[in-house]
């Protein structure tokens, strides 16, 4: 860590080793984390797991994401407290202790990013990167307050990043403001393939929202309001024509399959002691068979067709990012469990069709912030970051 305090115990308590960056560049000035997963030369890598750190030793290269960000100017503030080997949505480790909710300090940041997001929140640095395989940036951006992106799927480079779920995984990054979203977005994502029009259809996800209690639409209503006033009005479709339930059980069985793949052999070699829940979501992992694989893999398919025949080239659809706002740190084990499956059903629509998300910090409910998420076509992720800041900075009716 390269910081004098760490209030937030946002960050790995490494050593500090000086990580050289560009003097000059597009993003000069701004300070940046990267979650624990990401090499950084001089550090090791600990991927949330004690044992993984003792396995780890000291990296050579640092992360070629990582290093566009240095190259680009960012100076690099330390690394990150993750979730055990990213599987997990709470924030909480077991073994390294829960980051600060800058957002709601009484209640969980969010996983399997939550340093990053602590970090961002807390003021501790501008912007960091985390991943998001089923949720990991969307969730915490949520929870937190913050912007949080889940980019096109293969956007950003994950070399010399520890996979959980190859397919699904994604490099994502989180900022308070609209405007250095943007500006990280300009040097991290570089320029779309598929920008969105002036003018996109608006959808918006009608069953997606049917998910929601009463007292969180009305949170939502406000925001709602907000994007409608930038994008124009919406056109309320289903997303989810299969069922959620179909669409969770898919996503499980093939992350579950590739988070046992990954991490499977060096569980099973060494029988780390995991902590509660992550063990549990292994020993699942462990058991998924392939006809579940196959089946889960005939939905993903099928889906990602339909889902992207209905956004087409041209369209955003508004959705909510999670249920609720963030449980409350004294919330039961079995709760977040709960928790986390119902947010698995909103977040699995990014996650199987390989689409970009952006979550905006636009409402707030009991004090706690909640967010609101876009969604568009393969290739329009900056044109998603660039709408959240004009929505973002338009007052509220």
């Amino acid at each position: 860590m390269l910081l004098d305090r760490d209030p937030a115990h946002a960050f790995m308590p490494y050593p500090a080793v000086p990580v050289p960056h560009a003097p000059s560049g597009p993003l000069s000035g701004l300070s940046f984390a990267a979650k624990d997963l990401f090499d950084v030369a001089g550090y090791p890598t600990s991927a949330g797991s004690p044992h993984m750190l003792a396995l780890s030793g000291i990296k050579t290269r640092t992360a070629p994401t990582v290093q566009r960000l240095l190259d680009a100017g960012a100076s690099l503030a330390g690394k990150t407290i993750t979730d055990e080997l990213a599987f997990s949505m709470s924030g909480k480790n077991a073994h390294f202790g829960t980051p600060v909710n800058g957002g709601a300090p009484d209640r969980i940041p969010g996983g399997s990013s939550s340093g990053s997001a602590a970090a961002v929140s807390n003021g501790l640095c501008d912007f960091a990167l985390g991943t998001d395989t089923g949720g990991s940036v969307r969730a915490p951006a949520n929870h937190c307050g913050l912007f949080g992106i889940r980019p096109t799927h293969g956007r950003v480079s994950l070399e010399l990043c520890h996979d959980l779920a190859p397919s699904f995984d994604t490099c994502g990054y989180f900022t308070r403001d609209g405007a250095t979203f943007v500006r990280v977005g300009e040097v991290l994502l570089g320029a779309d393939s598929q920008p969105l029009p002036d003018t996109p259809r608006v959808l918006l996800a009608r069953d997606a929202f049917a998910l929601l209690a009463e007292e969180v639409k009305e949170a939502l209503a406000p925001a709602l309001r907000r994007a409608e006033a930038v994008l124009g009005q919406s056109e309320e479709v289903e997303v989810a024509t299969e069922g959620f339930t179909s669409l969770y059980w898919a996503m499980r069985h093939i992350q579950s399959r590739e988070a046992w793949t990954v991490d499977g052999p060096m569980i099973e070699r060494y029988r780390p002691p995991l902590g509660p829940g992550v063990a549990d979501r292994f020993e699942f992992s462990r058991a998924v068979t392939d006809s579940q694989v196959a089946e889960a893999q005939e939905v993903r398919a099928a889906f990602r067709e339909r889902f992207g025949a209905l956004l087409g080239g041209d369209a955003v659809l508004i959705l909510p990012t999670m249920p609720d706002i963030a449980p409350l740190l004294s919330e039961s084990d079995d709760a977040l469990n709960d928790y986390r499956n119902n947010a698995l059903n909103l977040l699995c629509l990014s996650v199987l069709s390989g689409l970009p998300q952006v979550s905006i910090p636009l409402a707030s409910r009991s004090g706690a912030p909640l967010g609101l998420s876009l969604m568009g076509p393969a290739g329009s992720d900056l044109s998603l970051a660039a709408l959240a800041r004009r929505i973002a900075e338009t007052p509220a009716a």
